[in-house]
């Protein structure tokens, strides 16, 4: 059966296509409940049942350069717009959405009325489905006004109010529905007023996506007070009520698409920062959004509606099988999953591995340099590490000071949580140098595993990846540092280990100890000065190196247990 789709390169375009292009015409009636429903309203529209056809895709793409989506038979020229006709003509399903390009409305309702003319031509019944959005609603004032938090589902459509800047949108979905009015037997009209699509590789959320993985701000802005309340829905849900409107047909010709969650601009900005960011917002004036160059005006339109919504009617009478039913933020691990796969941006994990003098920090620093990773070498993150702790101990003079002047539930919640972390900061540094003080300046492994654990475990180590330069270098080491927090029984010999942190390519580099000592000594004194590479410590340090390689468990041996196998360089 085949379906036309404006836009299939878009963000909304390419997952919807892809999601149909997968299903069975049909599949959507499965449930026997909503068969006899369907049965009880005597509607006047054919309702087809399941059959083994697939939806077959078809459609136009936004830039004329683009690669023809893999899941697409056929894509069309949109001018001359007499073989545009010609080709929905020969589609039983005409879907246009008008969420991403304001410039589609008029192609949209072009075709709509196009399709209308020929109606006595059909065949069998034509569907036309605009995808809109909910910002046709953007000034719809509550129906009791004592209950601003009353929200609006899908009866209310008649009373909604566009959003100034989205009249065009709300003229084309009164167009589309009246145009459907006519005769439903040949063409029936719908209009999905989509919430605000997050999923894949995000399209409105993706400024703050992107500003959480690249790390480089302390804090990701909310714009304004971050109050207003944001229907949402995941693309791949959008998809799914896109086919159970083609497959159930309902007379209802106005349906929102929107999830049960009721989340605000801050929370929204809060969750994905925490997840994937620093952790931290900043509420920035309004009007200061409007300077920002990365979002459009149009954008920045949807970011600051407020509109709560409910999708009544889908419940109801349709069989959804909900992807993220609840929303962006329970299930965030996910959509950071989609994203970051999406976009090509998962993360490169190393390790270097080898003899000291063998060249692991120059190599672990070129390679972070040449793919945007971070280097992570025990003196230095340890380092990093209580300098930090002594910054939040510092600050906690200053906090207790200011406690007493501030007032409000927000501000009130983050101190006592700065509290809680300045108690945390000073109990364990206290405990490192202690520890360092008993062990001549070394720090034992107990904390030397919790340190690089929290380094690897860190958003931008998460995010783009590292290389680890030297360490673990023993197998207990290795067991403690990788090993899952909640750790159940290891089933077969393969030990449990954190996927999030474990490294994919493991560097050995190999060198004889003749070779390394010739080397170390040709080193010019200024190089050697401060470092390790004295010829006692150098030759004390190659020394515990040998003899914790060539034991029958080595560091080695427990990568090849997990089947990362080293490379030997």
């Amino acid at each position: 059966r085949r379906v036309f789709l404006n836009h299939l390169d878009s963000y909304c375009g390419r997952s919807i296509g892809e999601y149909l292009s997968t299903c069975v015409v049909g599949a959507a009636l499965e449930s026997p409940d909503e068969e006899e429903e369907e049965g009880e309203n005597d509607s006047v529209v054919e309702v087809p049942t399941a059959t083994g056809e697939m939806y077959e895709i078809v459609g136009t793409l936004s830039k004329p350069e683009s690669a023809n989506p893999r899941f697409a038979k056929e894509t069309y020229a949109v001018s001359p717009r007499e073989a545009l006709l010609s080709h929905l003509l020969e589609c039983e399903i005409v879907l246009y959405n008008i969420t991403e390009d304001a410039n589609q409305i008029e192609e949209a309702t072009w075709a709509a009325s196009a399709l209308h003319k020929e109606i006595e031509t059909f065949a069998k019944q034509k569907l036309f489905i605009l995808i809109s959005t909910i910002m046709t609603w953007g000034n719809t004032k509550p129906s009791d006004p004592e209950d601003p938090e009353a929200s609006f589902n899908d009866d209310d459509f008649r009373k909604r109010k566009s959003h100034p800047s989205f009249v065009d949108y709300i003229n084309a979905e009164k167009h589309v529905v009246k145009l459907g009015k006519t005769n439903k037997k040949k063409f029936s009209t719908y209009v999905v007023a989509s919430g605000h699509q997050y999923g894949a590789e995000e399209g409105l959320f993706h400024y703050f996506f992107k500003m959480c993985w690249l790390g480089q701000t302390p804090a990701i802005p909310v714009f304004g007070d971050g109050n207003n309340v944001i229907p949402t829905i995941h693309v791949r849900d959008l998809a799914v009520v896109l086919q159970n409107v083609a497959d159930h047909r309902p007379d209802f010709q106005y349906i929102l698409a929107v999830d049960t969650s009721m989340h605000t601009f801050e929370e929204l900005v809060k969750c994905i920062s925490k997840n994937i960011g620093p952790g931290k917002i900043e509420k920035i004036p309004k009007e200061n959004a409007f300077l920002n160059k990365e979002l459009t005006q149009m954008q920045l339109d949807m970011l600051f509606v407020n509109l709560r919504m409910e999708s009544t009617y889908l419940r109801e009478n349709f069989n959804i099988k909900w992807f993220a039913e609840a929303g962006l933020i329970e299930n965030i691990a996910q959509v950071i999953m989609e994203y970051k796969q999406a976009r090509g941006l998962l993360p490169l994990k190393v390790c270097i591995h080898g003899p000291p003098g063998s060249g692991k920090s120059t190599i672990a620093k070129e390679l972070c340099k040449h793919y945007k990773l971070h280097y992570v070498s025990i003196n230095d993150v340890i380092s990093e590490k209580i300098a930090y702790l002594e910054q939040i101990v510092a600050k906690e003079p200053d906090r207790v000071e200011k406690e007493v002047e501030v007032e409000g539930e927000d501000i009130v919640e983050e101190e006592e949580e700065e509290g809680e972390n300045a108690e945390a900061a000073k109990e364990l540094l206290d405990a490192i140098k202690e520890n360092m003080q008993q062990n001549k300046g070394r720090l034992s492994d107990e904390y030397v595993i919790k340190i690089m654990k929290d380094k690897l475990m860190s958003m931008p180590c998460r995010n783009q990846g590292y290389v680890l330069d030297g360490f673990p270098e023993t197998y207990e080491q290795a067991m403690d540092l990788f090993k899952e927090e909640e750790e159940e029984e290891a089933t077969g010999k393969m030990p449990k280990f954190n996927q999030i942190i474990i490294p994919e390519f493991i560097f050995s580099l190999t060198a004889s100890d003749d070779f390394l000592i010739n080397r170390i000594i040709k080193l010019p004194e200024h190089e050697v000065a401060g470092t390790h590479y004295t010829e006692d410590q150098f030759l004390q340090t190659l020394k515990r190196f040998r003899k914790s390689n060539t034991e029958d468990v080595t560091v080695l041996n427990y990568f090849d247990e997990l089947e990362i196998h080293p490379q030997f360089i």
